[in-house]
């Protein structure tokens, strides 16, 4: 199953991988539309989006910093094997500017939280929005590493959701996980090209 998955992706371009990318987040936002529609009284869920709330800046944000370090030093301390997703991270963010960047941060994160914290773990609860959010993450499921990594991530950032009671502080925090790790393989892609073709140079 993990070959063909692999096999899959390295058959699709990048344009196609960014596509499929966008495709799934807006089947997410259908989603929780239709269950905002089906779920709750005029999207009730919606009002707990608060972007004056002085937490975002003063939690929200180092928290995302702090889970963006934790994995990088994860990153360099463990087998590369640990965080293989088959390349897909790498081939979404490595060629993006800074700007496509933060928009493909934003609109995730908005998308996933809206459904995930804001609709699924409004109505089930933490544990199984948590998991749900997990199994979503695709990928992952092929490399006990991640799928763990990505387990504890959504517990914390359904944590965060439970304690503020705030989807915008969850918004911003998963946005800045999401977009400082894309600078990172972008800045990480270049550098190792750079390294390459200094090496071919001598």
């Amino acid at each position: 199953m993990k070959n063909k998955y692999n096999e899959l992706i390295k058959g699709l371009t990048d344009k196609e991988l960014l596509f499929h990318l966008y495709m799934t987040q807006i089947l997410l936002l259908i989603i929780t539309v239709a269950a905002g529609i089906i779920l709750f009284d005029q999207f009730s869920f919606m009002r707990a989006i608060d972007f004056s709330d002085i937490r975002i800046l003063l939690i929200g944000v180092p928290a995302g910093v702090a889970v963006v370090i934790v994995d990088i030093l994860l990153m360099k301390w463990l087998p590369s094997s640990y965080y293989d997703d088959g390349g897909l991270n790498e081939r979404i963010f490595r060629n993006r500017s800074i700007l496509h960047i933060a928009w493909i941060a934003a609109f995730v994160a908005i998308s996933e939280e809206l459904l995930f914290r804001g609709v699924i773990q409004t109505k089930v609860g933490l544990i199984f929005a948590s998991l749900i959010f997990a199994l979503i993450h695709y990928r992952y499921l092929f490399n006990w590493f991640l799928f763990i990594n990505i387990v504890l991530l959504s517990f914390f950032i359904g944590f965060m959701y439970e304690w503020s009671n705030n989807l915008a502080l969850t918004m911003v925090m998963h946005f800045t996980i999401d977009f400082l790790l894309g600078l990172y393989i972008k800045y990480k892609h270049s550098t190792d090209k750079d390294a390459q073709e200094g090496l071919l140079h001598e």
